[in-house]
């Protein structure tokens, strides 16, 4: 069984470091001395088990398949803790806000992302309490003043030249901001996607830029998805049959349209830079075209699902019916993707070509 297999028995792959170590390749954590981990319900560890938010994932069915719920807004792993697998980690990166998240544990990194971040600040409001990417970035200033003071200068400054950052964050800006419902009808009034869109590059531009300041050099960043094809904008948008919605689809694609150029211009202005766009917009949009060839049954439902045609109308929870073989399905809730298709889309930014992830695929960074 590898760690790219779509398999559900996933704590004993972590009970055996031998047996991961032995699956890995030509990575290890000595390659990559730390992770560092931004973003949002995509990628969240458990930071939001900490604070006040309706925007929590720590309650069955979610983490069914670790045997019991840990925050992650999955039935099993996330993106980050596969990539995190494949580059020689024996244990996922942390939630920042855990009360264990410290000393010696932090020198192997740090997971800060939160369900309901953005880029903007005022996204995710209707959670009430989330971490936004600017005080994600004022958490990891935390954590480097930490490793600092246990390994001194020299010694952090290299651990954070040679670890990898990466940043998946930006659906919620739309979802959870300009495409919220109860929102969205005067914001898209008054703002045009153009200009939305442009103002999130803007800020992100800044937060990339801080990050890079604060000792960050290898820096993955992932691109929105194909947010009209997850199962709650499929309920929102029924005259589109059994397509996906077009219009969040077209404002996502305007956005990575601007993020890519946004990549190149970091990585040719900030010096020793070295950053990676990673294509997930294109990643699963192939896999929910060819979804059976890549062994799924279903490319449009919540595996995890209460009400509607997709299942996309209740967020998933102890009420929610589950799927048998969580394997078949693409997306786990109305939102997230299944550690099945969390493992593809891993294995791409691993080691795809440059359609997937550019410059360089995570394997070629780290050796870069």
């Amino acid at each position: 069984m590898g760690i790219f297999s779509n398999n559900h028995v996933i704590v004993e792959m972590l009970t055996t470091a031998a047996a991961i170590f032995l699956l890995l390749g030509t990575c290890s954590a000595a390659d990559v001395p730390a992770s560092f981990i931004f973003g949002d319900s995509l990628v969240d560890a458990g930071n939001n088990n900490y604070i006040f938010s309706l925007s929590k994932a720590n309650y069955i069915p979610n983490g069914i398949d670790f045997g019991h719920p840990t925050g992650r807004y999955t039935n099993g792993r996330t993106i980050a803790d596969i990539i995190g697998q494949e580059l020689g980690f024996e244990t996922f990166a942390p939630p920042y806000l855990a009360p264990t998240t410290a000393g010696p544990v932090i020198l192997q990194g740090v997971n800060y992302a939160s369900g309901g971040g953005g880029i903007l600040n005022q996204t995710g409001k209707i959670f009430v309490g989330r971490i936004n990417l600017d005080a994600q970035i004022d958490n990891f200033a935390n954590t480097r003043h930490d490793i600092i003071s246990m390994m001194g200068d020299p010694a952090a400054s290299k651990l954070f030249n040679d670890s990898i950052f990466s940043i998946t964050i930006g659906s919620n800006d739309f979802i959870n901001n300009y495409l919220t419902p109860i929102l969205s009808i005067p914001e898209q009034k008054l703002v045009l996607p153009e200009t939305f869109v442009s103002s999130m590059i803007s800020k992100y531009r800044n937060q990339l830029t801080r990050l890079y300041h604060l000792g960050a050099r290898k820096i993955i960043v992932v691109s929105v998805g194909p947010i009209g094809c997850i199962p709650f904008q499929r309920e929102l948008h029924p005259s589109a049959g059994d397509s996906c919605a077009a219009f969040p689809n077209q404002i996502a694609g305007m956005f990575n349209d601007k993020l890519r150029c946004l990549v190149t211009e970091l990585s040719s202005t900030l010096k020793d830079s070295k950053f990676v766009y990673a294509d997930v917009y294109r990643i699963v949009s192939e896999i929910i075209e060819n979804y059976e060839s890549f062994g799924f049954e279903n490319a449009d439902s919540a595996c995890c699902h209460v009400a509607g045609r997709f299942g996309g109308l209740v967020p998933c929870g102890p009420s929610s019916k589950v799927c048998v073989d969580r394997s078949k399905f693409i997306f786990w809730d109305a939102y997230h993707p299944s550690d099945a298709a969390n493992v593809l889309i891993a294995e791409r930014l691993m080691n795809g070509d440059r359609s997937d992830v550019s410059p360089m695929n995570i394997r070629q960074l780290v050796r870069a």
